[in-house]
């Protein structure tokens, strides 16, 4: 790519402030633009745990999240890891026979992966987490690479660096038109604030607003509807060290007084018409089951967004052939893949070469 080239990245989470950071350090010309404030919407209300454990479904979208963990390890090698890098390890385990079942083999297939892996007692986990009430005997898997990030200071960390290399940020606006020559290819981004702006290349990582970006370029990029409740709660003490699966509830720290609370079983309730401030209760009080010590903690702020999944689950990362100097960066798990994708995408873009790893998760296999 020659340096005069422009690059547009549309959406400022962890996914466009991966690939903005890794495309300004090599010299390009980035302009970062976001409808609200940087790393302030999905990215900050996502249980944030960087794993693979849980990507089992196909073997090639594992080695991208194994590719993830290790790229965020060596990211915070280069940028430090203060503020936002957590390598704590994760927990989880189960309170019903089948779902232990499903646990046990889980942790047979990863170990067949490679992928460490320990299968503790209760009693044993206590040692390490001396506030969670569970039962002694029950198995508790424990992979000790994961970890969990604070998306928004990875994002704030990210971003400084790139406007330091020369990136700009236009945040507060969104994008209403994309402009094409000719031959197809991007020629111009119009603006919410009326401005516009001349570029050679997009690149759409607009979260849950991606299908609607893509549509600006007559792309069809059909989108899950997935929403998701998350609450953070505050407490003079945080009483837990690392990211939990807990049966009803998923905790993980988040700071020195706050604690992030999750639940697939709560999100269920959200088409239901179910009160925010009603699923917040229903989190709170399944996390204070399971970590008694939570019981004075109190609901600081609950929030429901929509998970930026591509219809098949999985990323769509990359070129679209029809529409020159148009890319994606579309994916749920986008704190665990932010920094891989960033890299390989911001590669691609910069020498025309696709890396392997992104082989399965091509664009073009939703037609427009």
């Amino acid at each position: 790519m020659k340096r005069s080239q422009r690059v547009a990245v549309i959406g400022v989470g962890v996914l466009g402030a991966g690939v903005g950071w890794n495309l300004s350090r090599q010299g390009a010309e980035v302009v970062f633009i976001d409808a609200g404030r940087p790393g302030e919407g999905v990215t900050d209300w996502s249980f944030s745990w960087v794993n693979a454990s849980n990507k089992t479904v196909r073997r090639s979208y594992f080695d991208l999240n194994v590719a993830g963990m290790a790229a965020h390890r060596e990211l915070a090698g280069v940028i430090g890891p203060d503020s936002w890098w957590y390598p704590s390890g994760h927990l989880r385990w189960a309170d019903d026979p089948a779902a232990e079942t499903k646990l046990l083999e889980s942790a047979e297939l990863l170990a067949a992966w490679d992928y460490r892996v320990e299968v503790r007692t209760g009693a044993e986990v206590r040692r390490l987490e001396p506030a969670l009430a569970l039962p002694g005997e029950v198995p508790v898997l424990f992979c000790p690479d994961e970890a969990w990030v604070h998306g928004r200071h990875l994002v704030g960390r990210l971003l400084a660096q790139a406007v330091a290399c020369g990136a700009e940020l236009r945040s507060g606006t969104a994008v209403r038109g994309i402009g094409t020559g000719t031959d197809g290819s991007i020629r111009t981004l119009a603006l919410s604030d009326g401005s516009s702006l001349d570029v050679d290349i997009v690149v759409n990582a607009a979260g849950p607003r991606a299908s609607h970006v893509a549509g600006l370029v007559a792309r069809h990029l059909p989108m899950r509807r997935e929403p998701g409740a998350v609450t953070r709660i505050s407490c003079v003490r945080v009483p837990v060290g690392r990211a939990m699966h807990a049966p009803h509830v998923e905790i993980r720290p988040d700071g020195e007084a706050s604690v992030v609370l999750h639940s697939r079983e709560v999100d269920a309730l959200i088409d239901t018409g179910e009160d925010p401030a009603e699923l917040a209760r229903l989190l709170h009080d399944a996390a204070r089951r399971v970590v008694p010590d939570l019981g004075s903690s109190r609901i600081v702020r609950t929030r429901v967004v929509h998970r930026p999944i591509p219809a098949d689950a999985f990323p769509s990362v990359g070129s679209v052939p029809s529409v020159p100097g148009y890319y994606e960066a579309v994916s749920h798990s986008g704190i665990t893949l932010g920094p891989v994708i960033g890299r390989l995408l911001a590669s691609e873009i910069l020498s025309g070469h696709r890396d392997e790893l992104l082989a399965d998760f091509r664009p073009e296999r939703f037609p427009s």
